[in-house]
């Protein structure tokens, strides 16, 4: 099917109109960008068709497959790569690997059209024949998309496992499976609908994995005061999710006189014990993702992106840009290093020694480590406040920030809750609200910080575990209130992940995907009784409704 836009992509909350971008994205991604991720996707869900085949011959798929596999999806998540021709080495990488697994399958026999095309014809006509639009029924579009997205965070958090040399076997085969089945035109809705909250189930896995990877390599995160005010040495600036390259940094930044700071995901780093022994990792600089075309211009030394979240930089700072891991743009510069490897960052420490400090831009802590080993630590002391009614409910307020000023929401939400209401929160949604004088109650901050995106399992953990502690039956029963806010994949795994643990009364704004067609939302809204946002006054009556009673 050929589309007449220039390019279609509605996998983040930003997308145009909340419809979708069709000129250029709002990201910054380029036609051309988008088509090459468009069949990036495509021939990697053939490869997954192949992969899955092979396994039901019984053979058995390597480990570079498998990464193979998730370093391509995590590529196209949103902020990542906009990178054409990396792109396309990716594509030819992902062909030529498809080729000789075709070669081990006793027959090719019902494989779909993406896993027998090898790579012949024009590139961006075949791009444009098999992007979103392709499907033409409007609800099994939109739940492929709904699990191929939910597959695109699934990969991410897999691939960071897979950095600390973490594998997951049954996981990687139900990626390819989930991908594969997206080019199966033989489901019904209701079969795909039953994928999607497998994705879901599978999601908490990959979530699972990642934590046990983090806290096996650094320790389980711990509450720490982190500085924002900077100090008077040159200065590396990490952002994105990769606690391995920040690792390595840091290692190699050692005796250097160049100082490293953390930025916006890359906050909970800090949290970490083996984090701790390094005397130049110093604070965090800036806030969320959104606002670093200011904020990189004001810190003045190299910025490493690890992973997503690049906005694309200003001509004042682009040469301090460095890309590694599944990042790209065009003009910045790259850092190699497959998984297992030792990456030099040597150019960079290099660059920040001649660099001049970074700009201050606020001074003062912020306070994270909340994650589920230490709230368990504090759990006596919770559960107290709760039996006590010193603390009413809770609020999970995780996930993303963007740009939008509809997000303004979750500041003034923030501001307008009782005091006797506790936020929970994960990923770069916190920035909304961390800084705010919340105070405390009997001790516990009222903002509790679990961590990166990921860190959202930290968060269901814990409802679970309070479940149990009190006696209850259904998690819904906990005195919590979910209001989550969203960005792009990563949100829409923890979305499915908490689906697929049975949380229902999920409020998701500021908007609801595009991607979800009316039919499937209304599957959402019966099934999990998910629903949108209103304005702070009406959700806080929703909410906290007793009160006024």
């Amino acid at each position: 099917m050929r589309v007449e836009n220039q390019m279609f992509c509605y996998q983040c909350q930003e997308t145009v109109g909340c419809k979708g971008c069709t000129v250029v994205g709002v990201c910054g991604k380029q036609p051309d960008v988008a088509a090459m991720q468009d069949l990036l996707i495509y021939v990697s869900k053939g490869l997954s068709a192949v992969t899955t085949a092979l396994r039901k011959e019984g053979k058995s798929i390597s480990a570079e497959i498998n990464h193979l596999v998730t370093f391509n999806l995590f590529t196209t998540i949103t902020n990542a790569n906009f990178d054409r021709e990396s792109i396309r080495s990716r594509i030819r990488l992902t062909l030529d690997a498809k080729k000789g697994l075709l070669s081990r399958l006793s027959s090719t026999e019902g494989l779909p059209q993406a896993a027998l095309w090898d790579g012949s014809g024009d590139w961006e006509e075949k791009a444009r024949s098999v992007g979103v639009l392709s499907t033409a029924n409007e609800d099994i579009r939109s739940l492929r998309e709904l699990i191929t997205y939910g597959l695109k965070g699934l990969s991410a958090y897999s691939k960071h496992a897979n950095t600390l040399l973490e594998d997951d076997e049954e996981l990687d085969a139900f990626l390819q499976r989930a991908l594969a089945a997206t080019l199966d035109d033989s489901l019904s809705v209701e079969d795909l609908v039953a994928l999607t909250l497998e994705t879901g189930k599978f999601g908490v896995a990959s979530m699972a994995l990642l934590d046990r990877a983090n806290t096996s390599a650094y320790g389980n995160p711990e509450i720490t005061r982190v500085k924002i005010g900077v100090g008077k040495n040159p200065g590396i600036l990490v952002s994105g999710h990769d606690l391995r390259d920040l690792e390595m940094l840091l290692e190699q930044t050692q005796g250097t006189g160049v100082d490293v700071y953390t930025h916006s995901e890359m906050l909970p780093a800090h949290s970490y014990p083996a984090f701790k022994k390094y005397p130049n990792f110093v604070g965090n600089y800036g806030s969320a993702w959104w606002k670093q075309r200011e904020e990189f211009e004001a810190f003045r030394g190299p910025i490493l992106m690890t992973t997503n979240c690049i906005v694309p930089p200003k001509d004042s700072y682009k040469d301090r840009l460095y890309t590694t891991g599944t990042t790209g743009y065009p003009g910045c510069k790259y850092i190699p290093g497959e998984i297992g490897q030792r990456k030099d960052f040597s150019v960079i420490i290099e660059h920040a020694k001649r660099c001049p400090p970074p700009e201050e831009i606020e001074s003062g802590e912020i306070i994270c480590g909340f994650a589920h080993a230490q709230v368990f630590a504090l759990a006596d002391k919770i559960v107290d406040a709760v039996k006590s009614g010193a603390i009413k409910k809770f609020v999970v307020m995780g996930g993303c920030d963007g740009r939008a000023k509809s997000r303004e929401y979750y500041t003034e939400f923030a501001k307008a809750l009782p005091k006797d209401v506790v936020i929970l929160t994960a990923g770069c949604a916190k920035y909304r609200y961390n800084k705010l004088s919340l105070g405390e109650i009997n001790g516990i901050p009222r903002v509790l910080d679990a961590g990166q995106c990921n860190d959202s399992y930290s968060l269901a953990v814990i409802a679970l575990k309070f479940k149990e502690i009190f006696g209850l039956e259904d998690v819904n029963d906990l005195p919590i209130v979910y209001n989550i806010a969203w960005y792009e994949q990563k949100a829409v795994i923890v979305l499915l992940a908490l689906l697929s643990l049975g949380i229902k009364n999920i409020h998701l704004g500021p908007t609801l995907p595009a991607f979800l067609s009316p039919n499937v939302t209304k599957v959402l809204v019966e099934k999990f009784k998910i629903a949108g946002i209103g304005t702070v006054e009406e959700d806080m009556d929703l909410f906290f409704k007793e009160r006024s009673e």
